[in-house]
C-alpha cells in the first residue's frame, strides 16, 4: 500500500479473482487508485483478502457502507476500513 490514499480493506475475496477484477468492482463507489491481493509467502497462491485504496476518504467510506457483505463473484465479502 503506498499510504497516499485511504484503504479498505477486503475480506472473504475469492481466490481466483485478480486486482483488475477487484478494482473495477470497486470503482463502482469511487477512483480506485491501488488493488493489493496478498499472497502467502510460501506458496504464493491468494490467502483471500486484500486492500483497495480510493483516492478520496468518503469513497472508501462508500465502500463500506455499500459494499460490506455485497456478493462478489459467489462470495460475500467483508469490507473493513482499513487499520494503519
Amino acid at each position: 500500500m503506498s499510504g497516499s490514499g485511504f484503504s479498505i480493506y477486503v475480506g472473504n475475496a475469492p481466490y481466483q479473482t485478480t486486482e483488475q477484477e477487484m478494482g473495477d468492482f470497486f470503482s463502482s463507489v469511487g477512483t480506485v487508485t491501488n488493488v493489493r491481493i496478498v499472497l502467502d509467502r510460501e506458496t504464493g497462491r491468494p490467502r483471500g483478502f486484500a486492500f483497495v485504496e480510493f483516492s478520496e476518504q468518503q469513497s472508501a467510506e462508500r465502500a463500506v457502507n455499500e459494499l460490506n457483505g455485497a456478493d462478489f463473484n459467489g462470495r460475500q465479502l467483508r469490507v473493513n476500513i482499513a487499520s494503519r
